[in-house]
């Protein structure tokens, strides 16, 4: 039973949950930040674009100026745009390009 106060559709419950992502950093962008991945904590699911927002202010410029060139990975799939939602447990992916083949 939701009391009145509840949500009013329970369908969306999942947007009431907070969320922990990890960012697995690569080649460049592992140099630029120092470490190999890190954990983001969001009171609710979150924007690939927000999540790589709160790694450049954690890490500065030289992040954001490596982030310009970089593909993304959402749980092993390519993300095309960065306004796809992130949610709970999820795993990002940050993959300069590599030079070779």
């Amino acid at each position: 039973v939701i009391s009145a106060a509840g949500p009013a559709d329970v369908g969306d419950w999942w947007l009431m949950m907070s969320v922990s992502v990890v960012v697995r950093y690569f080649a460049a962008a592992r140099a630029a930040v120092g470490v190999d991945e890190e954990k983001f904590e969001f009171p609710e699911p979150a924007s690939l674009a927000s999540i790589l927002n709160a790694a450049v202010l954690s890490h500065g410029p030289e992040l954001a100026q490596v982030l310009t060139r970089c593909s993304f990975l959402l749980d092993e799939i390519v993300v095309h745009s960065t306004l796809v939602l992130v949610v709970d447990g999820q795993a990002v992916d940050v993959l300069p390009p590599f030079a070779g083949g």
